[in-house]
């Protein structure tokens, strides 16, 4: 296996010739001459250069592969239609009509979906028994796990993540293996880690480098998976196109790498807890669903009794695919544990977002009684009726104005609000 190799560094830059030149010398290392490739991608909700990426790996791969295909790792997010495919890959063209766009700027490779509702597209590679299970959850699940994967990775002969790493609520730092499961995974064991993810809870362990019980889940069943896994991982810059660093390597250490350096430069310290947050969310997030990475990095830097804002005005749902979140609404963990019968046959990954966005607090079974530690606030096109079902507060986007509360005492609005993770020093 390819000795892992990393350039740039924390608040670097590297180029794009830097770039090429790595890619260029770890590919040809790699005996891959007329296999079946794929690269598995990062979908719309991050911010990374992906058309560099995307086109160094197709030039240095295109024409040694005998088979080569792009699978967007979306767990389970809204597919992508070909027109928004299109303009995350840097197509060229007018948009008129988008496939031939693909076609054109990369050809001989297909770019789709994970089509992770499809079971024709998906395949068993081997199941983690239950006992394992316990043991690298440290007792919070004790059940077998049936690792069901993509099947244009399972088919392959070589598997390659490109994507970037930035601090995550359930597994601590993403990328790596995570673009396998929950990547390109079936929804029963994305929701068997997203729940003891939960179960640890968001605050705990987000920004966690090293194996978390989450991602000791994550690399076992990627383990399973009967193709070669490697990597390239970067640091990108926060919504810009600018990449600290890169590693390409194994999944396991292109990963490791590159998380070390993301907890270092994409963690920002404050001397006080914050009182009032305003999330301003950049448009990719589409829904509720993703766009909650606005309370998830800024949970641990606010008040007890604070507010966190999500004012995303584009946003005019809470999620697309699923819709169970409109029935439970938005609690803390205990109140789903304590009653556990009334909620264990929802998807787990539906009550995991739920204690995410929700944050800290206790449930008293006996009176009914919900204490939760932060207010949550959407400033968003979904209506005071519906944020109020689901147990968040309401707030006009159109009452906003966010100079003014950037100049009022108690309050901060963070642009760009969904990647970089803020804790009090």
């Amino acid at each position: 296996m390819i000795a892992c190799e990393t350039i740039g560094g924390p608040h670097g830059t590297v180029t794009e010739a830097e770039l090429d030149d790595m890619v260029g010398r770890k590919l040809a290392e790699v005996p891959l001459d007329g296999s079946k490739v794929v690269l598995v991608i990062p979908d719309g909700t991050r911010s990374c250069p992906l058309p560099l990426l995307l086109r160094t790996m197709h030039r240095h791969l295109v024409d040694r592969a005998g088979e080569l295909t792009a699978v967007i790792a979306l767990g389970t997010h809204s597919y992508m239609e070909p027109d928004e495919i299109a303009r995350m890959v840097g197509a060229d063209g007018d948009g008129s009509d988008p496939e031939a766009q693909l076609a054109a700027t990369y050809p001989g490779m297909r770019i789709v979906n994970h089509e992770w509702a499809d079971p024709d597209m998906l395949v068993a590679v081997g199941t983690i028994p239950a006992a394992r299970i316990a043991e690298l959850s440290e007792g919070r699940l004790n059940q077998d796990a049936e690792i069901v994967i993509n099947r244009h990775v399972v088919e392959s002969d070589y598997a390659i993540v490109v994507g970037p790493v930035f601090p995550h609520e359930v597994v601590g730092i993403s990328g790596g293996n995570k673009y396998f499961i929950p990547g390109v995974a079936s929804q029963e064991f994305i929701d068997m880690t997203h729940w003891v993810g939960a179960l640890i809870t968001s605050y705990s362990i987000i920004g966690t480098t090293g194996i978390t019980p989450v991602r000791a889940m994550i690399n076992e069943g990627a383990a399973l998976i009967p193709t070669t896994r490697l990597a390239l991982c970067l640091v990108v810059k926060s919504g810009s196109g600018e990449i600290e660093a890169a590693a390409f390597g194994t999944a396991e250490d292109a990963w490791a790498s590159t998380a070390a350096i993301a907890a270092e430069t994409h963690v920002t310290y404050v001397e006080e807890p914050f009182q009032r947050v305003i999330s301003v969310m950049p448009t990719r997030y589409e829904d509720i669903w993703t766009a909650a990475k606005g309370f998830y990095k800024l949970e641990p830097a606010v008040a007890d009794g604070g507010e966190v804002v999500i004012y995303a005005p584009h946003v005019t749902e809470v999620s697309e695919t699923h819709h169970e979140i409109y029935d439970i609404g938005y609690h803390c963990r205990d109140y789903f544990v304590k009653q556990w019968d009334r909620f264990k046959d929802i998807h787990w990954g539906v009550l995991a977002h739920s204690t995410h966005l929700r944050g800290q607090g206790t449930y008293d079974a006996e009176t009914g009684e919900e204490k939760l530690r932060l207010r949550v606030t959407l400033a968003t096109q979904i209506s005071r009726e519906v944020c109020e079902s689901i147990n968040l507060g309401y707030l006009d986007p159109d009452s906003i104005d966010l100079d003014a509360l950037a100049a009022e005492e108690g309050t901060v609005v963070i642009p760009n609000a969904g990647e970089i993770l803020y804790r009090v020093r």
